[in-house]
């Protein structure tokens, strides 16, 4: 042990080796304190992830906070045990310190009017004032400056040692397996309390083993992460797990599996330099995996999101266009195939040149062509705009004969709903509408043989398909 400590201090007051060497001396795993680092870090990625998971989904977060602070003293009364530093009457010291913090938030709220978030932060700062108080008595001590105890407040990860692994491979396989077998149970409770509460489930006990996991995961991550920060380990990987699935089993994995990299990349940075505290790195590495999440999420990045949301924009842009070339076309009874850009203009109400580059913008989505000041549509063109047509009339239809709205009622509501109808909600309006041939204005509706084709509404010599090239 004395052996494995010094190594550890060693490598925290390297001061000649370069980085490179650094980063090969901890991939390649040569020193033991590094093995102890990175298996502590894993398994502490691995228990936070999976209890932080069901602090988020309950908002407990500000719970594990107050955990994280309540058992300072614990760690300090562990220590004065023996005075150095035994892994095991550390963990027992904190663990009771940490279930006496969460006591006492629940003796508050049952006994007094204080709400939980108050109680809370109560118990996290005196917990943890007294905490500081016992850690500087010790400083003062002969063996205090060698205990290494300071590193319980920001984490050391080069100085695991087999004691630590030990008491954090115990954590992780209790916490593992004992939400496994409670699965079920554990989620019942976090989502619908209410429910599991009339299923007979005793709630109460399992929301105090939670509580007691927490705990659990608090103390064996303390030597890692630091009392400081170790809320954040809790908090930040499940965090960012919730914005990359909506479902909870994946998100367990993805907490867990979040939380092991920025364990690991928060021991790898700390190695590079001189006694680099391991908590606060991290605690960056996982927030920039956060902020990686809520920039670029597939479901819920900020950039997907922005990037859907413009294509959306797009694409009502160029539907509105269609139909007004449509419409102008139609008031001209299909006579000719192609319209000018001053009448795009007037019955899209804008200036010319406002025309000229939703014109642009067709033109460069192959929807039209351009030979002057006249535009044709494009086979896709014609198909889109009697599409998008039809999706206008049959709602306004809709909303006449089912609903009984008045016929000037319902232009503006089908102005917006004709952007978003889809296959199926089109096929379910053509079956309960007695008839889908004309408006509720008496404009014909184009069929579904016409969208499909690309052919104009009215009949007779107009139902030839329009909008191919020099055609008239």
């Amino acid at each position: 042990m004395a052996s494995l400590t010094a190594e550890a201090a060693k490598i925290g007051d390297l001061t000649q080796t370069r980085w490179t060497e650094q980063a090969w001396r901890f991939v390649s795993l040569a020193d033991p304190a590094v093995r102890y680092a990175c298996l502590g870090t894993v398994l502490l990625g691995i228990v936070c992830g999976l209890l932080g998971s069901f602090l988020v989904v309950r908002r407990m977060a500000l719970l594990g906070d107050a955990l994280s602070h309540a058992v300072l003293p614990g760690v300090a009364l562990g220590f004065l045990w023996n005075l150095e530093k035994d892994p095991v009457a550390i963990f027992i010291g904190a663990l009771v310190a940490g279930l006496a913090g969460s006591a006492t938030v629940s003796l508050l709220t049952r006994t007094t009017r204080l709400k939980e978030d108050t109680a809370l932060g109560m118990v996290l700062a005196s917990f943890f004032g007294v905490g500081l108080c016992l850690m500087s008595m010790f400083q003062r001590l002969p063996t205090g400056n060698k205990s290494g105890i300071e590193t319980f407040l920001f984490g050391q990860a080069a100085a695991l040692g087999p004691g630590d692994i030990r008491v954090m491979g115990s954590v992780a396989l209790v916490v593992v397996l004992l939400l496994v077998a409670g699965y079920k149970e554990f989620l019942l409770v976090s989502f619908d309390p209410g429910f599991a509460r009339v299923l007979a489930l005793p709630t109460v006990w399992f929301e105090r083993l939670l509580v007691m996991l927490l705990a659990f995961a608090v103390v064996s991550a303390l030597q890692a992460v630091g009392v400081v920060l170790v809320s954040a380990m809790l908090i930040i990987p499940a965090a960012t797990a919730s914005l990359l699935t909506d479902r909870f089993h994946r998100v367990l994995v993805w907490s867990a599996c979040l939380g092991m990299v920025s364990s690991l990349s928060g021991a790898f940075l700390s190695f590079l330099g001189t006694r680099l505290p391991t908590g606060p790195f991290m605690v960056l590495s996982a927030s920039l995996l956060f902020a990686m999440a809520l920039l670029f999420s597939p479901r819920q990045g900020m950039v997907p999101r922005w990037y859907r949301q413009r294509s959306q924009k797009i694409r009502i842009d160029h539907e509105n266009t269609l139909k007004a070339i449509y419409q102008v076309l139609e008031a001209e009874e299909f006579t000719g195939e192609t319209v000018t850009v001053a009448a795009l203009a007037a019955r899209r109400r804008v200036a010319p040149a406002a025309a000229a580059v939703e014109i642009r913008s067709l033109v460069s989505a192959h929807y039209a062509t351009l030979s002057g000041d006249r535009v044709a549509l494009t086979p896709s063109g014609w198909q889109r705009a009697c599409a998008i047509v039809r999706n206008h009339r049959l709602w306004e239809l809709y909303l006449t004969h089912t609903a009984q709205i008045a016929a000037d009622h319902v232009h503006d509501d089908a102005e917006k709903i004709e952007h978003v109808l889809g296959e199926a909600t089109v096929r379910e309006l053509e079956r309960r509408l007695p008839r889908i041939d004309t408006d509720p204005h008496g404009r014909p509706i184009p069929s579904l043989a016409s969208a499909v084709a690309g052919q104009p509404a009215s009949g007779g010599a107009s139902d030839r398909p329009l909008g191919y090239g020099g055609r008239s």
